[in-house]
């Protein structure tokens, strides 16, 4: 085994290949081993493709050997999420239905990486279709949190993230419609971004319009995840929303001084939401992390009525689009709360869509005049720490009954009614050793300076540099 190239920050394994100090087979050998050693514990990479990605090495140090100008990524393994279309790779979705599913070409973020130098060892466990925030399937089982093993690793991006959190590659695609890249980063005690919607277009999808779900990345430091970002982000003929913003942007230096930005800071979104205590008695001496930088932080929130109907009335209308046929052709192979999700897609009206769609603007100009007063607003990503990987989702918080699978999950979906960008980054742990992770969100489109605020706070803090016990 080797924990100074497993645990390596994605930006120094890059370093090294280029300058010849590590071959790309080497680095590609220390994971696969990591996974072979620990993967068997938490179960978060459910395919692995270890000859393919040899031979890609191999391939990989013969170019670089040649002279070839390396990507920013060159000779990185990933293990990319399995919601994610990869060609000649197995793609299940983490449902029976795709079990032997082997797609013929890329999706566009994995295109990408691929053209930036990555190397895919495999890929990595999702909940099925990505839906809720807790990895497990029929097909591969569940994910265990590294930090202990009868917890839940979070989702839909848990795989991802428990594999980040015990060194089986340094970076990682994942999707957030409603926490999917933040919460199992909370609970992993690594990095998650949710970009602006647009930041990062995705291809091939069959509503290139929509804005709720996105992809970005994961890693196990702010800029590794800037650095993955500036490989997934920019303009694409193929995608109606694109951003014209170069991805290059993102590969500048974060440090920035952050003395002086006004800091919201909501434990609870104005009541929003219950939030566990064990959440927020880690929450709170975090946060004071940012006054001792010099910033101003007061307890504030915007308005976010109407949130929760268009997150609904959306994900539902979405959810029926992309898998209403496949319910209508093999019911018996969508899990219940999921078929709940596609049947209460049917049930809305042209004037159910029209009113979330007026309620979304309404949200978006109250949102942009609080941010017209703070530089960034912060708040719990998870309203719980990991809870007990047997159960669906958690039944109560904070003493509150949870009606279904999403109301748990309010402190992310609500974000991601308001298009903000949003990054979930390591902020402590439980007196029992649970992570818990801080969101921070900014203005419309302000994703850069979110991951700058969220880098300070890293360099400050230190605790993603703590390892899960395995």
């Amino acid at each position: 085994m080797s924990p100074e190239i497993h645990f390596a920050s994605a930006r120094e394994l890059a370093r090294r290949v280029r300058d010849r100090e590590l071959s790309a087979r080497e680095v590609v050998q220390a994971h696969l081993d990591r996974i072979e050693a620990v993967n068997p514990q938490v179960n978060a990479v459910v395919t692995v493709e270890a000859e393919r990605a040899l031979r890609e090495a191999a391939r990989a140090d013969e170019r670089l050997a040649a002279g070839a100008e390396p990507g920013p990524l060159h000779g990185l393994p990933v293990a990319h999420k399995d919601t994610h279309a990869t060609a000649g790779i197995r793609t299940t979705s983490g449902s029976p239905v795709f079990a032997d599913h082997v797609p013929d070409t890329d999706e566009l973020v994995i295109e990408r990486m691929r053209a930036a130098g990555a190397i895919a060892v495999g890929k990595t466990n999702v909940p099925e279709f990505a839906a809720g925030s807790h990895t497990f399937n029929t097909l591969f089982g569940v994910t265990r949190n590294p930090y202990d093993l009868s917890r839940s690793a979070g989702g839909s991006s848990g795989g991802a993230a428990a594999a980040l959190a015990c060194g089986m590659h340094p970076l990682a695609d994942g999707s957030d419609m409603g926490g999917s890249l933040r919460n199992p980063a909370s609970f992993c005690n690594v990095v998650g971004f949710r970009p602006s919607p647009g930041r990062v277009p995705a291809w091939p999808v069959p509503a290139g319009w929509a804005t709720m779900g996105v992809q970005g990345p994961m890693a196990r430091e702010v800029a590794d995840v800037a650095l993955l970002l500036s490989v997934l982000a920019g303009p694409d003929p193929r995608s109606p929303i694109a951003l014209d913003t170069p991805g290059g942007t993102f590969a500048a230096p974060l440090a920035r001084d952050p003395a002086g930005l006004r800091l919201a800071w909501s434990p609870d979104l104005g009541g929003m939401v219950p939030v566990d205590p064990a959440v927020t008695g880690v929450l709170e001496p975090a946060v004071k992390v940012f006054t001792d930088l010099g910033c101003v932080v007061e307890e504030a929130c915007p308005d976010l009525s109407g949130a929760d109907e268009v997150f609904r009335t959306l994900r539902a209308w979405q959810w029926e689009l992309s898998l209403g046929p496949l319910l209508d052709a093999r019911p018996d192979d969508i899990k219940p709360s999921l078929r709940e999700n596609i049947a209460a897609g049917r049930a809305l009206s042209g004037a159910d869509v029209g009113r979330a769609e007026v309620l979304h603007t309404a949200l978006f100009h109250r949102v942009r005049a609080f941010f017209e007063r703070y530089d960034a607003l912060l708040l719990p990503v998870s309203q719980v720490p990991p809870f007990e990987a047997s159960l669906e989702y958690p039944g109560e918080v904070a003493g509150r009954p949870m009606p279904d699978y999403l109301e748990w999950m309010r402190s992310c979906f609500l974000v991601s009614a308001t298009g903000c960008p949003a990054l979930s980054v390591p902020a402590g742990f439980t007196s029992g050793g649970l992570p818990v992770g801080l969101q921070i969100v900014g203005p419309h489109r302000a994703d850069l300076a979110v991951l700058r605020i969220g880098h300070a706070f890293e360099q400050a803090t230190g605790h993603g540099l703590r390892r899960p016990p395995l």
